[in-house]
Parts: structure tokens; sequence; C-alpha cells
């Protein structure tokens, strides 16, 4: 059975200009693009998509960050979406990523690290929500 997963390529990433080799690294790993648009978070929008680290160390970094400039959200499908994804875009730290995942080719720190991928299916399903209508997705089956 199909899942479904949410992708950010983060603002360090947009401008370096490496989107498209993210994106291809990502089909290539098998996963169907069914929702993808450019915007741009105010930091009140990151901090809400953000709610659950509020209180931690790194939520006023974080949230400044990801408000900071244009980021490509997508929805991906596959079987097993989320832990596939997971998988290809390594760890956090891009230093301790596996070579060849995301995080490791395109990360340059454990704040810059290029991509973010839902780590639940619960969350996946609250953050697709908060990007995308279900008539901004489209269902490859049809």
């Amino acid at each position: 059975m199909r899942t479904r997963t949410l992708a950010i390529i983060k603002p360090d990433a947009v401008r370096r200009n490496v989107v498209g080799e993210i994106i291809s690294a990502i089909t290539h790993a098998g996963f169907r693009i069914i929702g993808m648009k450019l915007v741009q978070m105010t930091k009140a929008q990151a901090e809400s998509f953000y709610e659950v680290h509020r209180g931690r160390p790194f939520f006023e970094e974080l949230t400044r960050f990801m408000s900071s400039g244009p980021i490509v959200v997508m929805v991906l499908e596959k079987e097993r979406a989320v832990e596939d994804f997971r998988a290809l875009i390594g760890a956090t730290d891009p230093r301790q990523a596996a070579p060849g995942t995301i995080r490791h080719r395109f990360g340059t720190s454990i704040g810059e690290n290029a991509i973010h991928g839902s780590d639940s299916p619960e969350n996946a399903e609250r953050e697709i929500a908060f990007f995308f209508s279900l008539t901004e997705l489209v269902d490859h089956a049809l």
C-alpha cells in the first residue's frame, strides 16, 4: 500500500540552487511527487509548523532559518514512504549521515541540512495538511 510523506527542501539548499539535484535523487529512489510548490513561510507560520519543538533550545534558530527564504514543499508517495524517505535523507547531522544520502551530499551543518522529512505517518498527515489542500494533490492512479 502506498503511503505519503512531506518533504521540504530547506532555504539553504534553495539558495545554493541544488533543488533539481535533490528532486532527482528523490524520484530516482522511487518516490512519486503528488504535490509540489515553492513557498516562503513567515516566522509565525514556521513557529506554527514546528510547534512540537516549542520550548526546545533550537526552536528560535530553526523557525528563523525556515522563514529566511523560499522552500520547496512536496508530498511524496511510495510504499513505506516515511521510513524510506528518512533513510534517503540520512542523519540530521550531515557529517554523520551515510554516504549518498541527501543530507550527506547537500547539508552543511545540523541546522542547515538541506531537507526535512516527516518522522512518522501521523506527523506526515499533519504536515501535509499544513501546506496542501486535497485538491492540490494529484492521484497518479487516475
